[in-house]
């Protein structure tokens, strides 16, 4: 048996999830989305990814045709409807249904589905053994043209710099502003340690404020951890004593090499071990519980 999905209020098997071809969200990938967790029964944080896409659809002026309360129990439903404890939950709102032009005013009624599935963004033992990743030469688009902050359908810069990475041989890139800063991976928030101060780059610079990254920081600020926000070069990260990403999908990964060039001595450090342990205990306790 397939998987039942929300498409606008109803599930249907997946095989007849089906939205228009004139749906603004494929043609021209005007919507915002979520990519949301499952641990044992436990969304984790779902009010504070609901309230990301809030701030997603206002900031594109896309009225929402849910109230976040009903949202959250969509999401719910769908993970009941599959019998899934453990999942990875994709949360989209398009535009909707259109015509051919850009015209969003012509789009009457948003489109709203919600997949709840099996993810596996890397394979098991890349977690002990940590991962390679390299360099894109594709930037990331100014933050002054389109702000970061939105998670919106339009991931084609990311896409660029995700076939560079796999035509290098990596499994992930890592993106530079147009000044050339260190931002994030193509789905990844970054992270490095140096002499123990746990660093990142901060919002302004243009990165997509992770759930997961806020969740890492406040770990880490707990275990007694200095924790900074500042921006980053390729020096730094060629010079740290450790690296890790955070994701939804990703959740804590250490990378031990970038762009061929061993993070210290080319092993997951004890830091960024102990940070993942920690993140792994707060899945299952942070966020909206249910029943199957």
């Amino acid at each position: 048996m397939g998987l039942l999905i929300y498409l606008n209020g109803t599930f249907v098997p997946e095989e007849q999830a089906t939205v228009s071809v004139f749906d603004h969200g494929l043609l021209y990938g005007d919507g915002v989305f979520e990519g949301i967790r499952s641990y044992n029964c436990n969304v984790f944080k779902l009010k504070e990814h609901l309230e990301r896409l809030k701030a997603s659809a206002k900031y594109i002026m896309l009225d929402i045709p849910l109230s976040l309360d009903e949202l959250e129990e969509a999401v719910i439903q769908t993970l009941q409807k599959n019998q899934l404890k453990d999942a990875y939950i994709r949360l989209v709102i398009t535009r909707g249904k259109g015509d051919l032009g850009l015209a969003p005013w012509k789009c009457p009624q948003p489109t709203v589905f919600i997949i709840a599935d099996k993810i596996a963004l890397y394979p098991r033992d890349f977690y002990e053994k940590g991962l390679d990743i390299v360099t894109a030469s594709t930037r990331r688009l100014s933050s002054a043209a389109f702000s970061t902050k939105a998670k919106t359908l339009n991931y084609l810069n990311n896409i660029m710099a995700k076939i560079e990475g796999k035509n290098a041989g990596a499994l992930e890139a890592l993106m530079l502003s147009q000044e050339g800063y260190v931002l994030e991976c193509t789905g990844d928030n970054i992270f490095i340690f140096n002499n123990k101060e746990l660093i990142t780059p901060p919002e302004h610079t243009g990165i997509l404020k992770g759930i997961t990254r806020d969740s890492v920081i406040e770990l880490a600020r707990e275990k007694g951890y200095r924790v900074a926000e500042r921006p980053l070069t390729l020096f730094d990260i060629y010079t740290a004593d450790e690296c890790f990403l955070t994701g939804t999908a990703a959740e804590v990964i250490p990378v031990v090499k970038v762009d061929a060039r061993p993070i210290a001595d080319g092993s997951p450090g004890p830091h960024t071990r102990s940070l993942i342990k920690e993140f792994q205990k707060i899945t299952t306790e942070l966020g909206t519980k249910y029943e199957l």
